[in-house]
């Protein structure tokens, strides 16, 4: 086991910089998630740390040691790939031996290790199958067992998920995390989803255009985001981003959204904002914090009334969108509440849960 360092890493393609300049640091045992949309950097930066691909500048540390000119045989990682990556010519419990064999292991300690990954990963009546004859969660499970045979310092995941269906994704899931509890290897795994990112992670690494934007826990990334970007990624649906103008109101404070709607600014957070009066800002609030008047004790100066152009039954709950000044706005209301599109609804907004946004440096303010 061990932690894994960067320092001031930069990959160019060329002219173009994929990665530039991030630093990070990953604890033994942690499991991070990197994360963003396509083009981030990401993948480029996990095949860094893999060796498969070189370091324009900069210095990445495994167990305290530079290893930038280390082939990736000699790093003792083990990788596992989005397209499994198995010989189909042979089982199982030959693919997850192999790199055993290649390493001059004896047959006895090479069983030992296969059978013993094998049942954390409930694959055992398995190993005789070829991978024709395996569906696709089964043939991940393998891609899983013959990294941990390897039993290496650092596990990487080059999203392994993202060829299975979205059920077998949520098995698959509950799984990799089961499988961290157990082996408790130092893990970097990417992903596009962010829903994986955040059921997955110790961790959540957000990248964005080639750095790094964010990096908390899923909680504090998801109520506490740092900049724009973070925060309409993280979350689904994403957080409602709505042009807005912060007014004076007396003694207190009031986001102006439209000209029929102006919610008031909490008390404890009337001195924070009290600077930016009259400025032009982005107002931040999660579709979950919208909802239809509820709580006997609410404040219903941050009521309003919305005509809802599109009503989503997801059963447990109902999306329900509408336009505020030509901006979309998502709501998450109780089933049944919604009556349906071109319909007026009542709707509360939980003023302590929101955000303001500078839009000129997308920072949260």
């Amino acid at each position: 086991m061990a932690e894994v360092a960067l320092r001031n890493v930069i990959k160019r393609y060329d002219d173009v910089e994929a990665v530039r300049s991030i630093s990070l640091d990953i604890p033994d045992n942690e499991f991070v998630v990197l994360v963003g949309p396509s083009g981030c950097g990401k993948s480029t930066t996990l095949r860094m740390i893999a060796g498969l691909e070189e370091v324009s500048a900069g210095d990445i540390y495994i167990g305290g040691a530079i290893v930038n000119d280390l082939p990736p045989k000699d790093r003792d990682i083990a990788m596992v790939f989005q397209n499994y990556a198995l010989y189909p010519h042979m089982s199982a419990f030959e693919n997850m031996s192999f790199g055993l064999k290649l390493r001059k292991f004896s047959k006895d300690e090479i069983k030992k290790r296969v059978d013993h990954a094998a049942r954390i990963l409930d694959i055992t009546e398995l190993l005789d199958r070829k991978p024709k004859a395996l569906s696709g969660g089964q043939r991940q499970r393998v891609a899983m067992g013959r990294a941990i045979v390897r039993n290496p310092k650092v596990f990487l995941f080059d999203e392994p998920l993202s060829n299975l269906d979205a059920k077998l994704r949520v098995q698959m899931r509950t799984e990799i995390k089961r499988v961290h509890q157990m082996v408790k290897t130092t893990t970097v795994y990417v992903t596009h989803d962010q829903v994986e990112a955040m059921t997955l992670a110790d961790r959540v690494v957000v990248m964005n255009g080639g750095v790094i934007e964010q990096i908390a826990s899923p909680q504090d990334l998801y109520h506490h985001p740092r900049t724009r970007f973070v925060a309409g990624f993280i979350g689904s649906p994403a957080m409602n981003l709505i042009r807005c103008r912060l007014e004076q109101n007396g003694v207190g404070l009031r986001v102006r959204i439209s000209d029929a709607i102006s919610l008031p600014v909490p008390a404890p957070l009337s001195a924070r904002y009290q600077a930016l009066t009259g400025k032009e800002l982005i107002f931040g609030l999660r579709p979950e914090h919208i909802t239809e008047p509820r709580r006997s004790d609410r404040d219903q100066q941050s009521e309003f009334t919305a005509t809802l152009d599109v009503v989503e039954p997801m059963g447990m709950e109902t999306m329900v969108y509408f336009t505020v000044d030509g901006q979309e706005v998502c709501g998450r209301v109780e089933p049944g509440s919604a009556k349906g599109p071109g319909e007026a609804m009542p709707l509360y907004a939980d003023m302590n849960r929101m955000h303001l946004i500078d839009p000129q440096t997308g920072l949260v303010l």
